[in-house]
């Protein structure tokens, strides 16, 4: 059975208002943004009111964790069922968030990588606007620098003293230089002063409260859930009393199956392990309602856009696997939810696929900002609205696996094997070519099998299927410029499959 949302109808003198667009005409919103990472969807009550009971509950239905404030932003705004990384992996995902733009055209095709100097993120543009711009939390397209507190960039964001490029340590302290990791601290020495967690959303409220005469955008950057799967007391005892059981695509047969699907490396101490995942997740749940309170307290809550999403996911044993890195929805699916009380319909589930690459021009659109960059993503600022998006549009999203910096970068390793890959995704279907000599195209039919198990592309009952999805990727690499896309085994099964049609 799938859970329901109880939709809100609002009046007709509100909607008429939000289609005109005359709120923000009177006044700029606010925007908070808050990001997570490493972040698996099926932990939060709104994504599995969406899904099946197989679906919503991988792990047994005692193993879940209890997310009512961010379930309170789904239920009063617009939920993305199917949002997408690019690439599911740190860096690429949030430069492309950022910019609007693929990794491959941004200048952050793999990890530590920085920003291209052309890019123009968000934060830029609402600045040139009049916005005050606040960076509290996880960075991550600035290069190597670990942690590298306030780089000397700021990324469009004015307000960058607690912003840090990269590390997962889990005691902040104050200093007289400005806030430092304890990465020697035990993290049961840590408390919600101490705690990265509590301790960015202290420093966004404190942000929110400077400027709440507006308008302003606060991006909040969770370090967590990433691992190490750690959390401060008493969320590090929690989920203990949880059996955890080990997926069905866990234990499902891998024959024939290409080496991205599945793995092996999977440890034996992996429920002490989820019951701090979900320990880390019910701690920023938790600071997400400081948040709402902090805004309500503010007297701005009904002017203030609220964005809650991820980088990437964390397969959590699904398949087999951990973390991220494959085309797999555990690791490559992302929760968008957007909030905004007077400027939107409320209870939505958006279908269409969406991809973070999409978020900074969608968002810019959203506030009547013109933008001063060409990008790569899509406007789906309708979507966002509630609305539905005009019949000539091609629902289709592209994501692709990290490139390496340099050729020598590659090994042939297990691990190595599951970052060559290519996909095209809609609501109903994921094809995904891999430059691995051994891995066969795949074609998952996703209303049929949401395990992912099943390849359905020799299959003569998709053949057209194939075809077209085969030709959009084609099209997407040459306008978009991705040399995954002339890999010469990718190109010729490409090839291959447009001309069946």
């Amino acid at each position: 059975m799938k859970h329901k949302i109880n939709k809100v109808i609002l009046p007709a003198s509100l909607l008429s208002a939000i289609v005109s667009g005359s709120f923000s005409q009177t006044q700029q919103p606010n925007i908070v943004i808050i990001h997570t990472d490493e972040h698996n969807f099926r932990t939060l009550g709104c994504y599995r009111e969406c899904l099946q009971n197989e679906q919503a509950f991988p792990w047994g239905k005692e193993a879940v964790v209890e997310t009512p404030h961010i379930d309170r932003l789904a239920h009063q705004g617009v939920l993305f069922t199917r949002c997408y990384a690019t690439s599911p992996v740190s860096s690429p995902s949030r430069a492309s968030f950022m910019s609007g733009l693929y990794p491959q055209n941004n200048g952050v095709w793999t990890n530590d990588m920085v920003l291209s100097d052309a890019a123009v993120t968000f934060g830029e543009s609402l600045r040139q606007n009049g916005y005050a711009t606040g960076y509290i939390g996880k960075l991550h397209i600035n290069g190597k620098g670990r942690p590298e507190w306030h780089p000397g960039r700021d990324f469009g964001f004015s307000d960058n003293r607690y912003m840090y490029n990269r590390g997962h340590w889990k005691k902040i302290e104050e200093t007289a230089e400005g806030p430092t990791f304890r990465t020697d601290a035990d993290v049961k020495s840590t408390d919600e002063q101490t705690f990265p967690t509590d301790y960015f959303t202290t420093q966004a409220i404190e942000f929110i409260n400077r400027h709440k005469e507006g308008p302003f955008c606060c991006m909040l950057c969770f370090p967590d859930p990433h691992s190490a799967n750690l959390v401060r007391p008493p969320y590090d005892t929690m989920y203990s009393r949880i059996r955890f059981k080990e997926p069905v695509t866990a234990l499902a047969d891998t024959t024939g199956r290409p080496a991205w699907s599945h793995g092996n490396n999977l440890k034996a101490d992996q429920p002490e392990d989820m019951a701090q995942y979900f320990g880390m997740i019910k701690c920023i749940d938790d600071n997400v309602g400081r948040i709402l309170d902090a805004l309500k307290g503010a007297g701005i809550l009904d002017n203030t856009i609220i964005i809650f999403t991820s980088d990437h996911g964390d397969m959590c044993r699904q398949h087999g696997l951990i973390n991220k890195g494959v085309p797999l929805d555990d690791s490559a699916r992302v929760p968008f939810i957007i909030s905004y009380p007077t400027g939107m319909r409320q209870g939505i589930r958006v279908e269409n696929v969406m991809s973070v690459t999409d978020f900074t021009p969608s968002l810019l659109s959203f506030c009547n900002i013109q933008p001063t960059a060409q990008y790569d993503g899509r406007d789906l600022s309708l979507l966002w609205k509630g609305e539905k998006l005009p019949e000539k549009y091609k629902d289709i999203v592209f994501m692709r696996a990290v490139t390496p910096k340099i050729k020598s970068d590659w090994d042939e390793s297990a691990t190595a094997m599951r970052t060559k890959w290519i996909s095209a995704v809609t609501p109903e279907y994921k094809l995904t070519y891999s430059e691995y000599v051994s891995d066969v195209p795949w074609l998952t039919d996703l209303k049929k099998d949401p395990d992912e198990l099943i390849n359905c592309y020799q299959d003569p009952a998709y053949k057209e299927i194939v075809s077209r999805l085969a030709a959009d990727l084609k099209e997407y690499g040459e306008q978009y410029n991705d040399p995954r896309i002339k890999h010469p085994k990718i190109q010729q099964e490409i090839l291959s499959a447009i001309l069946k049609k």
